[in-house]
Formats: structure tokens, sequence, C-alpha cells
């Protein structure tokens, strides 16, 4: 599937409130609702933050822009991701701020229908500090969705903090 090409939109052109890009991280699959992407990009060159947790891999310049990218299995606690030939950068705009999500491949663009989701997760306080908003159920399979906002946390505020940040061309 080529990046360029994800059909985040119903044919009507109108973005459904249900529609999710779904990736992969540890084995596991992970949704963020489509209307906070704007695209999805290969990783490239980052340059690292000072004092920003481990799980901010640095920012990158995408096209005069500058994103900090977070490492959805170092945001998880499951170590730092591993690049591969499907490692991809999932940018998403949050309260108009641009991060990066650092994740291990993308999956497919699926809607899941309010009955396909259980959020008694998100109710019971897991330990996921409020990112998880739902589980979705399909066939034999899960998928996790994420709520941006707090998944996102120190990612937007080093972002926020590093105004002066300048990258050269």
């Amino acid at each position: 599937m080529a990046f360029d090409e994800l059909d985040m939109f119903d044919d009507d052109g109108e973005s459904s409130e249900h529609t999710y890009l779904t990736f992969r991280v540890a084995q596991e699959e992970y949704a963020v609702p489509v209307v906070f992407v704007t695209e999805i990009v290969r990783l490239q060159k980052s340059h690292p933050i000072p004092d920003v947790p481990d799980y901010i891999r640095g920012v990158i310049n995408l096209r005069g822009q500058v994103i900090p990218i977070l490492d959805v299995r170092g945001r998880f606690g499951l170590g730092a991701t591993d690049r591969s030939d499907r490692t991809v950068v999932v940018v998403l705009e949050v309260e108009d701020a641009a991060t990066g999500l650092l994740v291990d491949a993308v999956a497919e663009v699926v809607d899941f229908p309010p009955e396909d989701v259980d959020a008694s997760l998100a109710r019971r306080g897991s330990s996921a500090q409020g990112m998880v908003k739902g589980v979705a159920k399909r066939d034999d399979r899960v998928t996790f969705i994420l709520d941006p906002m707090p998944l996102l946390g120190a990612a937007s505020q080093a972002a926020h903090e590093e105004p002066a940040l300048a990258m050269g061309a």
C-alpha cells in the first residue's frame, strides 16, 4: 500500500467519526481517528531534543515544519522501535500542533461502528493512563483505539516548549 494512497474519507468526501487508521506496535493493533491524521511518511533523520522523555525520539524537518517524533513502543514502555522497511511516522494534527507517531507498520483505514467498540477499558482507568479509549472487536481480532490527547502529552509539550529550536536546511 502506498502511503499517499490511503483513502481516509468516505465516498461523499465527508470524514467519518467512526473511521480509524490502524497500525501495528509490538504485535498488537492500535487505531487513531483519521480526523487527526495528516500524512504518513517514512522515518527520516531525527534531531534529539534535550531533557525530554526517552520515548520522544527527537524532531524531524518535514518540508520546513519541525515535528516531534513520539516512539509509540517507548510510550507504552515496550522499549525503542527498531527501524525496518515498514517503520513509518504517522503525522497527527491535534490542537494545531503536528506530532509524528513512530509505529512498526501501518495496517489499514477501517470503520468501527459504535456497537463494535467496548469503552469499558477506558472507564475502568486502565494502566494506559487514559490513552486507550476503547477496544474494537472484529472477527477474532481486537484493536485498541487510542485517544491522541493523552498519547501525545509530552510530545506536544516538547514541541511547544522548544519554539526557538531552529533546524538548518
